[in-house]
């Protein structure tokens, strides 16, 4: 998997600086939100800046992204500053807590995948428009699309996560039964690589914690 993820080079063009680190986790005990992902969520919280997310200059790169492509940052905020919006932040399961807790705590966009529910390669790209993204309307499953030019992940089966790191698909979402996993960090500038790595340090370290069975590989792509 680590091999073939790929930032298509018309991603590029818009953003020459998008760097992912892509971790995949493997061994990993899944389950409900417990005290220890309850710890980070609450740690990630009093980090929180006390001005608007819009001033923090990653969040502001994001917004200045989300803009190339033709997204509205105001209406469709990238995944960090929708969680740094909502002041506390929601307990989903033990893996999601975590990432979501070093995605705060970092100020970077982390998308966590299934891997069992992944088909083939993960690639950033820019959408024709009929590619298909899996949703839940009212509880119902039902099939959305991208936007042409739109920023999303994919893999062979479809859309895995809309303009660039909004929106996450059903399929490939993490569950309480999730044991091998990829997380991808998302940098653009001014965040440096160094800083870009320490986010990805602060994830693996809290997945071994959790069983000595974890085993992590990383990558960088895009550089």
């Amino acid at each position: 998997m680590l091999t073939s993820i790929t930032i298509d080079p018309a991603v590029h063009a818009l953003r020459p600086d998008a760097v992912v680190l892509a971790l995949v986790a493997t061994g990993l005990p899944g389950g409900p939100s417990d005290d220890g992902s309850r710890a980070a969520l609450a740690e990630a919280t009093l980090s929180l800046p006390t001005t608007p997310p819009e001033e923090h200059p990653n969040v502001a790169a994001w917004r200045q992204a989300y803009r190339a492509f033709g997204a509205k940052p105001q209406r469709t905020r990238c995944s960090v500053e929708a969680l740094m919006r909502r002041g506390g932040l929601p307990e989903v399961n033990r893996l999601v807590d975590l990432y979501n807790a070093v995605s705060v705590r970092h100020v970077l966009p982390v998308g966590g995948e299934d891997l069992s529910r992944y088909r083939g390669a993960a690639r950033l790209i820019r959408a024709e428009g009929t590619e298909p993204f899996e949703v839940l309307e009212a509880g119902i499953p039902a099939i959305d699309h991208p936007a042409p030019g739109e920023v999303v992940w994919c893999d062979d089966e479809g859309v895995t996560c809309r303009r660039w790191n909004w929106r996450q698909c059903v399929r490939t979402r993490i569950t309480e039964h999730t044991t091998d996993a990829l997380f991808l960090f998302e940098r653009l500038e001014p965040m440096t690589l160094d800083a870009l790595h320490e986010a990805g340090e602060d994830l693996a370290k809290r997945l071994r914690d959790l069983s000595s069975s974890v085993r992590i590989e990383s990558r960088l792509v895009g550089v």
